[in-house]
């Protein structure tokens, strides 16, 4: 026998000893495996404690934008911490899903949702290269990841991100998941998902994207900032494309369709920013549903609110309160004094003004900076955009060449007009810091029609209609005569217009003349002053005070005579919503901005109605009513006749000519104009209420009364039938 094989006095046998090896190298092993297995629970269990429960997904509603609708369903503005519309599934582009996935997640439709092969392929790179770090998340990965959890890049968050989009595979299906991600991805400019993003870079639904547009968007997520087409057009170009030449290697697109859409344009169309139509009354729409709902629900729980604003009024009184400003500048010659960039010690290269904002669209009042100056030709800079003014364009000025008042760097304002090739046209403007503000309603509800709060809301938010309290003028003497008509006077009582004296106090009419006896139809419709005096001095002064404050006026009303002159303080607001009570048969509605407030879904909120008040008596409002529309055919407003059209009013004008005034209406709308500087300087010699206000008024009022030939004022007789009394008047009954 051989001698290996025998059993040594030990008893050991050499093939038995590496057997028992073998096992414990297995046994080694197996515990090697199961501290591994158990370490990897741990960690599971670690990581998995803080996750979110995936129900909370199932309940989850994303920051919304609040939408503020028209009177027609137009939406005009909104408020929002992140943009967002949410969408379904259907509303989405099929180019659109296709673009995501082929540059997002290929796989998308077959993993659930961890793809393990990309992951080591990530993993490896990142170890060879130094280059950034490559990504390998899912779709899946980066919902989980942007809707619960941080971006820190810790083998901890990144574990979460794997279990909580397990759960979210084993939960959704996968078009919820697309859903999801498409409505919660940033894309940029504070835009959240594709249907935001693109109303806002092509001012399109999300469903009508064009194969360029869809593979433009579908680049941002990776860098909404690095592949900004705003700010990195260049990036964006070439990023979109890289898009279109994944898709074509998925097979999704045909090659003729990629090389169109490679050779397209970036084709932005940027959307006009949100509120930038009505923003004096978004701000304060804004006030007071804050006040009710507090910021949090206003600004993140889309609410739809409905409001009393007119869309196509709005854009008529934007309009005419440029226009108007731009009349009176120019009535005045050019001013210049003229702020200059390089003066001021500012690059031309970096300037970018306030107002540019806005896209420069024609009708648009705008600043631009001088950019060079030659005889007959100035070149100025709006935003990105060329402007060029020739003679023509500033003859007004009686300057035959531009270098006899301006230069480089300069800061002129411009009446943009359209383009020429890729130049900007316009007329030269003048801002001098005169202001206007315009304010309407509906009679019969209190409906806020238009309202504008000054020249340009992107330089000053203050709101001119509804803060700034200024002195009313004569625009005051309706309280007076209302006094008046209720202690027993008639439109046809004589009053004897002539020198007087009320104590030490000696006052003198605008015209500087008398007419002696005239009646009060006269003297109201001439605005005379001596005659209103003695009416205020009659009743006495505290009389026409509490007409005043029946009417609404809230101002703090000092019982001295002048008053009666209209040396108190008033804002346009309440001095419209008490004109509206005239044709209102004596009923004050206050005025309202918001008609209902419904929650996302169609939920109400809110419903805002009217408060009604009576002001006067049905009898002195329609008396009233004969001096007010005399006003508009033969008095200080009679150039409004030309609108032809039952129309009344009151023209306003202050001492020195600081602030000018027209408030009148239609049997349907009220409309009040006020003009002005912040400063209180003086307008200029005669710039009166009928001269710098009623033109802006008459504007606005040619639009406000279109389609509305057959109305009439209460008691007003057509086609030998009375006309209709206003239904507030029932409601008042009704509430008393």
């Amino acid at each position: 026998m051989n001698e290996r094989a025998q059993v040594t006095d030990g008893g050991f046998r050499p093939g038995a000893g590496r057997r028992k090896v073998a096992g414990g190298v297995a046994l080694a092993v197996l515990l090697l495996l199961a501290v591994a297995v158990g370490s990897m629970t741990g960690l599971m269990l670690v990581y998995s404690v803080n996750l979110p429960q995936i129900d909370d997904l199932m309940r989850y509603r994303p920051n919304t934008t609040t939408d503020l609708y028209d009177t027609h369903g137009r939406i005009f503005g909104s408020f929002a911490l992140e943009r967002r519309i949410i969408v379904n599934y259907n509303d989405l582009s099929p180019l659109l899903r296709e673009a995501v996935i082929s540059i997002e997640d290929k796989n998308f439709e077959s993993h659930w949702g961890v793809n393990f092969f990309r992951v080591l392929e990530a993993a490896y790179h990142d170890l060879s290269s130094k280059n950034r770090a490559q990504g390998a998340s899912t779709l899946t990965m980066q919902l989980a990841r942007n809707l619960f959890l941080s971006s820190e890049r810790t083998f901890g968050r990144k574990l979460q991100e794997v279990l909580l989009s397990i759960q979210i595979e084993r939960k959704f299906t996968k078009q919820q998941i697309f859903t999801l991600y498409a409505n919660q991805i940033y894309l940029g400019r504070g835009v959240y998902g594709f249907e935001a993003g693109s109303e806002y870079y092509f001012s399109k639904h999300a469903k009508d994207l064009t194969l360029p547009e869809a593979a433009l968007l579908a680049g941002l997520p990776k860098g909404p900032s690095e592949y900004s087409p705003v700010l990195n057009p260049d990036k964006a170009f070439r990023r979109r494309n890289m898009v279109v030449n994944s898709m074509l290697e998925d097979g999704v697109i045909t090659t003729a369709q990629a090389n169109v859409a490679r050779s397209a344009p970036l084709g932005l169309h940027i959307q006009t920013p949100p509120n930038s139509i009505a923003p004096w009354f978004v701000e304060e729409v804004r006030r007071e549903l804050e006040r009710k709902f507090g910021s949090d629900q206003v600004h993140q729980a889309g609410l739809k609110v409905y409001t009393t604003l007119d869309l196509d009024l709005q854009q008529t009184a934007n309009r005419a309160v440029l226009d108007g400003l731009a009349g009176y500048e120019r009535r005045h010659g050019w001013r210049g004094h003229l702020l200059n960039v390089i003066a001021g010690g500012v690059g031309m290269e970096g300037f970018k003004h306030p107002d540019w904002v806005l896209p420069p669209e024609p009708g648009a009042y705008v600043h631009a900076l001088v950019t060079g100056v030659l005889p007959y030709q100035v070149t100025a800079r709006v935003g990105d955009d060329q402007l060029v003014l020739t003679p023509e364009d500033w003859a007004w000025t009686g300057f035959k060449t531009a270098e006899g008042f301006l230069k480089e760097g300069d800061i002129v304002y411009v009446h943009l007009s359209g383009q020429d090739g890729n130049l900007l046209r316009g007329t030269l403007e003048e801002d001098s810091g005169a202001q206007g503000s315009l304010m309407a309603m509906d009679n019969a509800t209190g409906d806020v029609l238009a309202m504008v709060g000054g020249r340009d809301f992107n330089l000053s938010q203050f709101n001119r209609a509804t803060q700034a309290e200024r002195q009313t003028g004569s625009s005051f003497k309706p309280y007076v005569y209302t006094a008046a008509i209720e202690e027993g006077a008639t439109p046809e009582e004589k009053i004897l217009d002539a020198p007087t004296s009320f104590g030490g106090y000696t006052p003198h009419n605008y015209e500087g003349n008398y007419l002696g006896n005239i009646t009060l139809l006269k003297a109201f419709a001439d605005s005379r002053n001596i005659p209103a005096l003695k009416l205020a001095e009659h009743v006495g002064i505290r009389k026409v005070i509490d007409v005043a404050h029946q009417f609404g006026i809230t101002s703090n009303i000092p019982a001295f005579l002048p008053v009666a002159l209209g040396s108190v303080e008033v804002t346009l607001e309440e001095q419209m919503a008490a004109y509206a009570a005239f044709p209102n048969d004596g009923i004050r509605i206050a005025p309202r901005l918001i008609q209902r407030v419904t929650t996302a879904e169609g939920v109400p909120l809110m419903e805002d109605t009217p408060e009604v008040t009576e002001a006067t008596s049905a009898k002195t409002a329609r008396t009233m009513m004969v001096l007010l529309r005399e006003v508009t055919h033969s008095g200080t407003a009679a150039i409004a006749a030309a609108l032809n059209h039952p129309l009344g009013g009151k023209t306003g004008t202050t001492s020195d000519f600081t602030d000018a005034w027209f408030v009148g209406f239609s049997p349907s709308t009220t409309c009040g104009v006020w003009m002005g500087y912040d400063s209180r300087e003086s307008l200029g010699d005669k710039e009166t209420g009928a001269k710098a206000a009623l033109p802006l008024w008459m504007d606005f009022m040619q639009a406000a009364i279109t389609g509305k030939d057959g109305e009439t004022f209460p008691g007003d007789l057509r086609n030998g039938q009375p006309g209709p009394l206003r239904v507030a008047r029932a409601a008042v009954k009704a509430i008393h």
